[in-house]
């Protein structure tokens, strides 16, 4: 009879968007046409899909400098409108599903941790049916946004975990900043918004180039 393996982390935290979610072309469009719509310069691609991953205005704010901090509300309601146009343009990278189904067969607590709003979450988890995959989630509207360690310290808190039994899956430098923040261990995916060589100052435990190589490490390491 093969001998267990035992489990190295109870709770694994994924980012939403760029990581589970292939948004971030998306996103990075409707940056771009919400700062051109304000009277900005159009942000570049690197640019715009930077901020991703921060909570909404913060996010929209570093992308637009040179938009007043008048117009913030106007940017960002002109950010919803593009986002709304075109959210149902959003899938979920090929191998996502298997790889939550293992996890959740193994025992871990799978959450999600993002900068999405709670109702933005809400509704992307409703339209691909995912409600059910999920133990638990934060959002950058109901607790500070990342880097900052809190929305993974509130799930640790939930679940009972320790930092050193928790794991967090991102596609940026802001969600392995969070991890480093919060005294927990990281996994990065180059296939999102950041390019991966700015992960390794931040010592990610592995980076997965797909979510095949995701899928794999995760069932051989955590």
């Amino acid at each position: 009879m093969p001998v267990s393996r035992p489990r190295q982390f109870d709770l694994i935290a994924f980012d939403w968007d760029g990581t589970l979610f292939d948004s971030t072309a998306l996103i990075t469009h409707c940056i771009q046409r919400a700062v051109v719509d304000v009277g900005g310069q159009e942000p570049t691609r690197e640019a715009a899909s930077y901020v991703i991953g921060l909570a909404l205005m913060p996010a929209l704010a570093h992308a637009a400098p040179d938009v007043p901090k008048e117009k913030y509300p106007e940017l960002g309601a002109r950010y919803r409108h593009h986002y709304m146009a075109r959210q149902n343009d959003i899938t979920l990278f090929e191998g996502v599903l298997p790889l939550l189904d293992d996890l959740r067969a193994r025992q871990h607590w799978v959450t999600v941790a993002t900068g999405k709003s709670r109702q933005g979450l809400n509704e992307a988890l409703q339209a691909v049916a995912l409600r059910h995959r999920f133990d638990g989630s934060r959002t950058a509207d109901e607790t500070a946004g990342k880097p900052h360690p809190l929305m993974l310290q509130e799930l640790m808190r939930e679940f009972g975990v320790a930092p050193e039994r928790t794991l967090m899956v991102g596609d940026t430098t802001h969600d392995l900043q969070m991890a480093l923040n919060a005294g927990c261990a990281s996994v990065g995916v180059s296939y999102g918004a950041h390019e991966p060589e700015a992960f390794h100052a931040l010592k990610p435990r592995h980076v997965a180039h797909s979510v095949r190589d995701l899928h794999d490490w995760l069932l051989n390491n955590a």
